[in-house]
């Protein structure tokens, strides 16, 4: 997964990070079905905090981007079960 965090940008990391994922959703880079790498992974890849990766993931799941099976890990959820906000 290709995310950058930009120190100069104004919004928050964790939301840096939902921006990225869905741009990369969007793109087709992360497709559906597709294993998103761990928490800890990105967190270190990125030099960020664990809880900042954690809520961004949350935040993702809730809005219907991110399916998480527990012991399985985090992947693309289909755009059917995507809750869309007008």
């Amino acid at each position: 997964m290709f995310l950058t965090i930009d120190a100069k940008d104004t919004r928050p990391i964790y939301r840096q990070i939902v921006d990225g994922v869905k741009t990369l959703i969007a793109r087709g880079d992360l497709r559906e079905g597709m294993a998103l790498p761990s928490v800890r992974q990105v967190a270190g890849d990125l030099g960020v905090n664990l809880n900042t990766v954690a809520i961004a993931y949350r935040e993702l799941h809730q809005e219907g981007f991110l399916t998480v099976r527990h012991g399985h890990g985090t992947v693309v959820s289909s755009r059917r079960s995507r809750r869309v906000e007008v």
